[in-house]
This record gives structure tokens, C-alpha cells and sequence, in this order.
């Protein structure tokens, strides 16, 4: 295993219900380095020709890099999709605060969102575990009141939340996803996908350690 990298990706199918992990990305992490890059590969390998940006198979990717969590400033998230703005190029969006990081140590290095949900959803990550919810009653609210709910709802203040608001859920173009309350992913209407997927919120809660390949090292420099 790479370091940096805890060597899974979570694999969700909205349409089945159906969360899967995979190791595919780590063939790729040393030529396509950090969360854009990897994120633009992986578009490339599971994206169908030509596909609509709000159809189904077309996946939405959150992503972090080998640094996220390790380094100041290094606990970004890369939101990666064909993006519903232009209709044709890759989106990308770089949220920071501390999803990625919380990702990371609930022992994922991204996951990617295939298919579409018949009625709004949350999907809930914690250790390793991860599981697809009803977002029924949070659907139509803003994206402050989501988050606060979901915690509260999650008995955690801790548990890091992505959501949308009311615009991602009426498939404004250029939506965004909003993080920690005042964060965002806000380039190339992201927020639109889980829209059109009915993805209400992502929560995320861990408490592993991130791998590294020279603990020794970085002790010392960190």
C-alpha cells in the first residue's frame, strides 16, 4: 500500500442501495497524483461516452490526495464529475475544512456515486462502515439546518457533513455542496448531481490512524 493512501475506495449504487469498496485507484495513485488527477482518470474509466452529466451512470466522486490530513493545509476534498454547467467538460471543486480528513480516517480515500435513489437519501460513513439512509424529511431544507439535524441525528457534533440545499435539489445548474457550515465545492454545479441523484447529505465519522510510508520521518519533520 502506498502511503498516504488507505488503499479503499467506497463504491455506492444509489439505484441498488448497494455500497461496495474497491482498490481500483491504486494502480493509478503514483501517475495520476492527488484527488483532481486520480479524480479525472477515474472519470475517464467509468464515465460512458457521451453521457448526460444528471444521468445515472454518470458518477460523482469525492476524493482526497495522499497528503489530506497529514500537512497544514492539507485537508482538502476534490468533488470530480462531468459537469451539468457546460454539459461536456470535467467539473472539479476543491472544498477544504475537515470532511477529507475525517474520510481518511474512517479508513476511505474517496467515494464514488453511481445511479440515482427513487426518494431522498443520506449516505452515513463511520469506521469503515457505510450505509445508505432516508433524507426524506431533510429534503427542502437549506444546508445549515441539514447539517445540525444530521449531527444531532448522529449523536456526534464531530461527524463531518456535505449537503445541498434547496438549489442542488431543483437541479440549478451551478449549484454547489456546502461543508462544515460555511465551506464549498462550488465549480461546475456539483451540488446539481447529488440533486439528480437524490443525495441529500454525506456524513462521516473515523477514528483510524492515515497509513504512512515513513511514520519515522514525518514525526520528525511534523
Amino acid at each position: 500500500m502506498a502511503g498516504g493512501y488507505t488503499g479503499k475506495l467506497l463504491m455506492v449504487d444509489l439505484m441498488s442501495g448497494r455500497v461496495t469498496e474497491s482498490d481500483r485507484h491504486m494502480s493509478l495513485v503514483h501517475d495520476f497524483i492527488g484527488g483532481r488527477g486520480l479524480g479525472s482518470r477515474l472519470l475517464w474509466d467509468l464515465a460512458p461516452a457521451g453521457v448526460d452529466p444528471l444521468a445515472a451512470d454518470s458518477p460523482l466522486m469525492f476524493l482526497t490526495g495522499p497528503l489530506t490530513g497529514l500537512v497544514p493545509g492539507g485537508a482538502h476534498t476534490a468533488v470530480v464529475h462531468k459537469s451539468p454547467a457546460t454539459g461536456i467538460t470535467l467539473g472539479h471543486a476543491i472544498t477544504g475544512a475537515q470532511w477529507g480528513t475525517e474520510l481518511k480516517t474512517a479508513g476511505y480515500d474517496g467515494v464514488v456515486v453511481t445511479g440515482e435513489a427513487s426518494k431522498p437519501v443520506y449516505l452515513s460513513i463511520e469506521d469503515g462502515k457505510a450505509e445508505v439512509r432516508e433524507a426524506g424529511d431533510l429534503w427542502g431544507k437549506r444546508t445549515l439546518d441539514t447539517e445540525v439535524l444530521l449531527k444531532q441525528r448522529l449523536g456526534d457534533p464531530r461527524a463531518r457533513v456535505l449537503c445541498i440545499g434547496p438549489a442542488g435539489e431543483n437541479l440549478v445548474s451551478f449549484a454547489s455542496i456546502q461543508q462544515e457550515y460555511f465551506r464549498s465545492a462550488a465549480r461546475g454545479g456539483c451540488g446539481t448531481l447529488m440533486g439528480a441523484k437524490r443525495l441529500k447529505a454525506i456524513a462521516v465519522r473515523g477514528h483510524g490512524a492515515i497509513p504512512l510510508a515513513q511514520p519515522e520521518l514525518f514525526a520528525i519533520r511534523y
